[in-house]
């Protein structure tokens, strides 16, 4: 990684993209990714060097009604990160996502963003998993469903269809890979494949009925108004 030329959050000074701390003011410093742009920028900085994007303040708090890690078993860390709110595991580094609030990270590339900035920022702690497994939800404690989300992104995530979504730690950046290289349109374009070949298949057996009793008559069974939108597609997950 090459070093960049960047200023100290606290004073404001020019300092080496790769200190660990400012020579002028002794702040103690650390890297993180613009929201925006994916420049290095220090956390803390107000505003990105280089694209000039205002940063997500990162907020952190111990909820005391946040719920327990399904894998830990410890109380979960409430993280703000500008105006998207998660609970995060200090020991296994897994998130867990309102449905509300993935829905709308999904949707919304600069949400993607801050998040993403704010989990490269993180020491990566948790172990792969090597078993099938199901958790509990933090908030009702129900064992949750797993599903291959868009079935096509080879990402397992646990979800709660009143709740949530449960991410092991490399999980929710592969996701929004996922969205962001197109994934969401191939797996939209795959149910619509998958509708149109059962929509015939039905229409064959109404027309064998049809001749069979005399009718002739082959009616519609699927609504051709067909959900579109990323947000419908993750709404769905939770009905």
């Amino acid at each position: 990684m090459s070093v960049e030329s960047l200023n100290c959050p606290n004073c404001g000074a020019g300092v080496a993209s790769d200190s660990a701390l400012c020579q002028f003011c002794k702040t103690r410093l650390k890297t993180m990714a613009c929201p925006k742009c994916f420049g290095l920028m220090f956390v803390g900085a107000k505003f990105c060097d280089h694209c000039g994007a205002i940063a997500a303040p990162v907020e952190v708090s111990l909820d005391e009604n946040g719920g327990e890690c399904p894998r830990c078993r410890i109380a979960l860390e409430a993280n703000k990160i500008g105006d998207t709110s998660l609970r995060s595991c200090t020991k296994c580094d897994g998130v867990w996502l309102e449905a509300a609030v993935f829905e709308a990270i999904c949707a919304d590339r600069e949400s993607q963003s801050a998040v993403l900035g704010f989990l490269d920022n993180r020491t990566l702690r948790g172990r792969p998993m090597t078993k099938v497994n199901y958790i509990p939800c933090p908030d009702c404690g129900q064992l949750m469903n797993r599903n291959n989300f868009a079935k096509a992104s080879g990402v397992v995530v646990d979800i709660c269809k009143q709740h949530g979504v449960w991410f092991d730690a490399d999980e929710l950046p592969s996701i929004i890979g996922f969205i962001r290289k197109g994934g969401m349109e191939l797996a939209r374009q795959r149910e619509r494949n998958e509708l149109e070949n059962e929509r015939a298949r039905l229409k064959e057996e109404r027309r064998k009925v049809g001749i069979a009793d005399g009718s002739g008559s082959v009616g519609g069974l699927w609504d051709d108004n067909e959900q579109h939108g990323i947000r419908s597609f993750v709404k769905a997950l939770f009905e």
